[in-house]
């Protein structure tokens, strides 16, 4: 086991893009410094003009503050840890009404032992428009570490990362954000989601399949759920060879239930083991 994790630490990795789908979850890559509080010293409000030319509003139902969902994360049958994604709470960022989105990864006692995971990924994601302001990622895995910090400015169409400004389409999601900008939206089978991501360098378009209906049973309960797997054709998050399927439920929450990516040797899964619902914000 211990030859197999330094071989492919890169499967521990997927741990996030499940939880957020994306990813999921995207799965899971899902943006804080390790306190868990946004690191507002990072970002650069002067790029941004006026955030008010960033308009548009999206009917959400599916979620609000206060939702926390916990996974126990799989690789194969044995257990390798546990994720949580919560809505924090509701900020003002830029002026606007914003959800603090967080997620959370961490490897067990037993895989800590060789191979030890702990991974944040915070996202400040407009509450009118279901889109992204800021996102973060802090990743601690074995001798591995690293931190991402991106400013959204969504009125100029662009993306400032470190001393790199990027152009990008109007309303672009991150990595985080994309998962719930899917959930306010119709679902159905047959029919495709498409949104416009920027994830690590990249900015590239995402297709979001919607595959069939089906019901599934985890330790948080049996859920009636409709089935998605994010697509692309661009180096991302969300590798079309990577193969990640979510089951969402099949209801006005949307709320992922089950995740699984292929890896090279096997599979990993995310399955929902706890959850607490969000209050629904008027706004």
């Amino acid at each position: 086991m211990k030859r197999f994790a330094r071989k492919h630490p890169v499967w521990f990795r997927s741990i996030l893009v499940l939880t957020l789908l994306v990813s999921v979850l995207v799965v899971v890559y899902f943006v804080t410094a390790a306190s868990g509080e946004a690191d507002t010293g990072s970002i650069r409000p002067d790029t941004i003009t006026d955030p008010s030319k960033a308009q548009r509003v999206i009917d959400n139902t599916s979620f609000g503050v206060g939702e926390k969902l916990t996974f126990d994360i799989n690789y194969g049958f044995i257990n390798a840890g546990s994720a949580t994604m919560e809505v924090k709470r509701l900020i003002e960022y830029q002026g606007r009404p914003c959800y603090l989105i967080q997620t959370t990864a961490q490897s067990n006692s037993f895989f800590s032992s060789f191979y030890r995971v702990e991974d944040s990924v915070e996202s400040i994601t407009d509450a009118v428009g279901i889109f992204s302001w800021w996102f973060q990622k802090n990743l601690n895995e074995g001798s591995y570490k690293a931190r991402r910090v991106c400013s959204f400015d969504q009125p100029n169409q662009r993306v400032v990362e470190g001393k790199d400004t990027i152009s990008v389409a109007p309303f672009v999601q991150d990595a985080l954000s994309t998962l719930f900008y899917v959930r306010t939206q119709k679902l159905e089978v047959g029919k495709s989601v498409y949104l416009d991501n920027y994830v690590d360098g990249k900015a590239y378009k995402l297709e979001v399949k919607v595959l069939r209906k089906e019901t599934v049973k985890v330790d948080a309960g049996s859920f009636d759920c409709i089935v998605v797997e994010p697509l692309t054709s661009s180096v991302g998050v969300f590798k079309h060879e990577g193969r990640l399927t979510v089951w969402l439920t099949d209801d006005r929450l949307k709320m992922p239930v089950l995740m699984k990516s292929k890896v090279l040797v096997g599979s990993i899964s995310a399955e929902l083991i706890d959850f607490k619902l969000g209050e629904i914000q008027e706004l």
